[in-house]
């Protein structure tokens, strides 16, 4: 996959996290892409841990030319592990996400969060997973708790909207075990959201510490790059600078 990109940048590739779609980086790709960047933002499955940073991974290899992998939320276990088998990520960024280590699950890592109120705000779906009506169990937001849990942030009709469209995660998410961490080998820059309830400000903030990432911590909720794009595309674009700076 042949990117155009200002010289010397990486490729964006920004991954949403679970409840959502790539739409919710409208407004970060908008910005990033009137100071030139090329940026992707494909669809996460959301079917675990697993599946998911395996499929982001074959689209990191057919990208030519270095590449700033950034993730959201769920998006950010994902990273960590598909970044491990893509050897043109320079970088990562954390968006309120989470920055699993090796043999954590984030069911595990959620029931630490003191700030998180999403497992309450959940209800539970089953879906197909195979032949002999095999199901599997998923989860979505409770839409009368969207914008308490998720973006309190932003105006009743955004996220209305938001309940309407949103896209169940697989259960396995939460349970998948997760392999060794690409933080562990690559610079990392995060986003911390003060008042996060739905990943935890105080798991992400731990998170990003323990990944030794350069943090902005700002006012806000979950969906910070949605209330906060400007804010969360110039620390993308700060970590974008810093890794073409060091493989020129």
């Amino acid at each position: 996959m042949s990117t155009g990109n200002i010289p010397g940048g990486p490729t964006i590739v920004l991954v949403h996290g679970a409840f959502a779609d790539a739409s919710s980086w409208n407004g970060v790709i908008e910005l990033l892409q009137q100071q030139g960047y090329t940026v992707i933002a494909p669809p996460n499955p959301l079917r675990g841990v697993t599946a998911d940073s395996a499929y982001i991974a074959s689209l990191l290899n057919q990208i030519d030319g270095p590449v700033l992998l950034v993730g959201h939320s769920y998006g950010g276990a994902v990273i960590s592990n598909a970044a491990t088998s893509a050897p043109n990520v320079t970088g990562l960024v954390y968006v309120a996400a989470f920055a699993p280590d090796e043999g954590e699950n984030l069911g595990d890592v959620e029931n630490g969060s003191k700030d998180s109120v999403l497992n309450a705000a959940l209800v539970q779906y089953s879906y197909p997973a195979g032949p002999g009506g095999q199901t599997a169990i998923e989860f979505a937001i409770n839409p009368a708790r969207i914008q308490e849990a998720f973006a309190a942030d932003l105006p009743p009709q955004v996220t209305a909207l938001m309940a309407a469209t949103q896209r169940p995660v697989a259960a396995a998410a939460f349970s998948d075990v997760c392999g060794p961490p690409a933080w562990k080998k690559l610079p990392s820059w995060a986003v911390v959201a003060s008042g996060d309830k739905a990943a935890g400000a105080d798991v992400v903030r731990s998170h990003a510490q323990r990944a030794g990432a350069d943090i902005v911590e700002v006012e806000g909720s979950h969906v910070i790059m949605i209330s906060q794009p400007q804010t969360v595309a110039d620390h993308i674009v700060k970590a974008a600078q810093a890794v073409a700076a060091a493989h020129r």
